[in-house]
């Protein structure tokens, strides 16, 4: 990971993007949300930590529906599951379905560098990243496609309904 990278990635830590409440479009605006340091987490701030410069450094792995190592490629829940394993010991839910009950909600304005993001149609759980910092996600997009940073201010990403979690 280039010298750049790893200072933009760390710089971005402390800056969430605005409020999410539950399944909103990015970015909403809401009223105040609890710290981030009072939401329960299995996470230390250093596996989060750990947890974030992992997937980032994942970046450009083929994408792999079912996949779930760096050798074999990442379907966006295999993902989350081999970084949280390998990182910080903890096993996540293995679907995307049940990624949406893991760890407790977050807010947007509460959120930090290790949580995960999750994507909606209506009230279904379609996708699932690892917050990264800066309003910035890290996930594995789709068939034919590879592991990818991207922000939750895109067109495309804006337009989906959001909802972040702490393992």
């Amino acid at each position: 990971m280039s010298t750049l990278m790893l200072a933009l990635l760390l710089a971005g830590c402390a800056s969430p993007p605005p409020s999410q409440r539950g399944w909103q479009a990015y970015p909403a605006s809401g009223g105040a949300a609890a710290p981030a340091a009072d939401i329960p987490s299995r996470l230390t701030l250093e596996q989060a930590g750990d947890v974030t410069l992992y997937a980032v450094g994942l970046v450009g792995t083929p994408y792999r529906y079912g996949g779930n190592t760096p050798e074999s490629g990442f379907d966006c829940s295999g993902l989350i599951s081999h970084v949280y394993r390998s990182r910080a010991g903890v096993v996540p839910p293995r679907t995307v379905a049940k990624l949406q009950f893991w760890g407790a909600p977050v807010a947007g304005e509460a959120i930090r560098s290790g949580d995960v993001v999750l994507f909606a149609l209506r009230d279904t759980v379609t996708h699932a990243g690892i917050y990264v910092g800066e309003g910035r996600f890290v996930h594995a997009p789709s068939t034919g496609g590879e592991v990818r940073l991207e922000s939750l201010a895109s067109r495309y990403w804006a337009s989906q309904r959001v909802a972040f979690r702490r393992p």
